[in-house]
């Protein structure tokens, strides 16, 4: 007997569109938050446009998810299915490079914090500076408090990737065993 339901916290179709619809939210927002306070986070020169760009490419995958679920696309939702995989393989090796490069730059997020929010000395020099400054939000927190949140953000993100794959891959096997309507729709397990 194949389990329609299991670890389904929502409805498959619509589940999956309102998770996908979270990941693509908040990865966007982390993305374009990495790509212009970057700077400030990460101090060596293309690291945080990397982030933020990966960010931006989870946020496509959750797109193409919603796409694929909404039009019921058997073919776009094995090539998600295909995707995430890999997409969940980047994003962890971003999470442990995050959070190590996030500890060995403690020291300049402090002396950031201490110096009215403006941008690391050699950072500065290099030229990667830009009109805006730092948040002050995350000074007032301390730094002990801004690793946490990353740290538990970025294994959140995992786990909600990981999640998001299961759907697609649910979805995908439920239009494979009721192809031509075989399942429990219009008394399909009832037909010889």
């Amino acid at each position: 007997m194949w389990c329609d339901n299991c670890l389904l916290l929502l409805p498959l179709r619509a589940g999956a569109i309102a998770w996908g619809v979270i990941i693509f939210l908040y990865s966007l927002a982390g993305g374009i938050f990495l790509l212009h306070w970057g700077e400030y986070l990460f101090f060596v020169f293309p690291e945080w446009q990397i982030y933020g760009g990966i960010g931006i490419g989870v946020a496509i995958a959750a797109a193409l998810s919603i796409l694929a679920l909404s039009n019921r696309s058997y073919l776009w939702t094995r090539v998600c299915t295909f995707i995430w995989p890999f997409v969940i393989v980047i994003c962890a090796v971003r999470a442990i490079i995050m959070i190590v490069e996030l500890q060995r730059g403690k020291n300049n997020i402090q002396w950031e914090c201490e110096n009215g929010g403006q941008l690391w000395t050699a950072s500065a020099e290099a030229g990667y500076g830009s009109s805006a400054s730092f948040p002050t939000g995350f000074c007032t927190s301390g730094f002990s408090s801004i690793y946490a949140a990353f740290i538990v953000g970025l294994l959140v993100d995992l786990a909600f990737q990981m999640y998001m794959f299961f759907l697609v891959w649910r979805f995908q096997k439920r239009l494979e065993h009721y192809q031509g309507m075989k399942g429990p729709f219009y008394g399909g397990f009832y037909n010889a």
